[in-house]
């Protein structure tokens, strides 16, 4: 088969022939049809953002395939299936804080990457190897156009951090980061599971008129101007009354005083999840006052990705209409032209942008 490999950090990817990956227990073999490329890419790529890969490798974070090959042990899935794979790889032998690797990607602490070194190769190929847990089937309708469902692979992430700050029906959410690539898809999916009303505050003004003109009176933006206080006053007059939760998707460049201004407008007993990069790159930590978390009862916690069920529920919002794919800007490239689709990449990284390989499509 034919893959783009990432041979050293900060050279181009290479297209070449590679072993076709076997299916053994546990394992299915996928047919990538497409696979998402992240704004943030090039800076994995060149080495920047110094994520744990190893080289030589296929990169690649989930993707929309069919099913070619199946271990012996599947049960439910078959050959010809069209699934959606997420690159959310767990350890099977400690069901309580299984190690985790997001495959051809990254991965977390020393059992993470012994996790990789097992599951090391993501979509950037014709051909996937995949834990048989790790396929979900998809509605027929997907089969038209997979490269605008792989969006999956963007709208996941938030969509687990939600879940685990328990948002519910008529709250009002806070999306800190929502004019980016990530935090433009928390409102989006945040409305989808029926969000009342959604705090959009950023400083780009072209994108926050976009979340509002898209979504109407529900989305309410707020334009930054890098006080913290006065940043922090105008979110909670925006909000009209409490603020129930706080979703924090804040790139690594954003300063911590950007989240702590967000942070702080949720009200007592409001929750708070932690899903950005602040601090990755350096800079000051992240620093909440001890007594306001102790007397007004706020719940803080980080969350990385979401767990196996989020990804059913997904694609049942997408199935029914509710969070709606076709109004998202998509580019496809061809896996001979990665390189180009990397680049192209980094500078769409806006709301609803999506940059989509099409491994399995022999046209450029």
């Amino acid at each position: 088969m034919r893959a783009a490999v990432l041979t050293e950090f900060g050279e181009p990817l290479e297209v070449r022939e590679v072993a076709d990956p076997e299916a053994a227990g546990g394992e299915v073999v996928v047919e990538v049809h497409a696979a998402l490329v992240l704004p943030y890419a090039r800076e994995v790529f060149s080495g920047e953002r110094n994520y744990p890969l190893e080289p030589p490798v296929v990169p690649g974070l989930g993707g929309v395939g069919r099913v070619v090959r199946v271990g012996p042990d599947a049960t439910r899935v078959h050959a010809g299936d069209l699934v959606w794979c997420d690159p959310t790889v767990r350890s099977r032998d400690d069901a309580l804080t299984p190690d985790i690797t997001l495959q051809g990607w990254s991965s977390r602490g020393t059992g993470g990457a012994r996790l990789a070194r097992s599951f090391p190769d993501g979509s950037f190929a014709e051909l996937m190897r995949i834990p048989t847990e790790n396929v979900y089937p998809l509605p027929a309708a997907a089969a038209d156009d997979p490269a605008r469902w792989s969006a999956l692979g963007v709208h996941a992430v938030p969509y687990g951090g939600l879940l685990a700050g328990g948002l519910e029906a008529g709250e009002t959410l806070l999306v800190s980061g929502a004019t980016g690539n990530f935090g433009s898809s928390a409102v989006a999916v945040a409305l989808a599971m029926g969000a009342g009303t959604v705090i959009t505050p950023g400083r780009n003004r072209a994108a926050l008129d976009l979340l509002a003109d898209r979504f109407g009176a529900r989305v309410r933006p707020v334009e930054l101007g890098g006080d913290e206080e006065a940043d922090r006053a105008a979110m909670s007059a925006a909000a009209g009354g409490p603020i129930d939760m706080v979703l924090d998707l804040l790139p690594p460049r954003a300063p911590s005083v950007a989240t702590r201004a967000a942070v702080m407008t949720v009200r007592e007993y409001g929750r708070v999840v932690l899903m950005g990069g602040v601090g990755m790159l350096g800079g000051a930590d992240l620093a909440l006052p001890y007594p306001w978390i102790m007397r007004n009862s706020v719940t803080v916690r980080g969350q990385w990705m979401g767990p196996r069920t989020a990804n059913t529920g997904l694609i049942r919002l997408v199935r029914a209409g509710a969070l709606d794919l076709g109004a998202e800007r998509v580019e496809r490239f061809g896996l001979d032209r990665v390189n180009a689709a990397i680049g192209y990449a980094a500078e769409h990284g806006g709301p609803f942008e999506r940059t989509v390989l099409t491994p399995a499509d022999s046209s450029p």
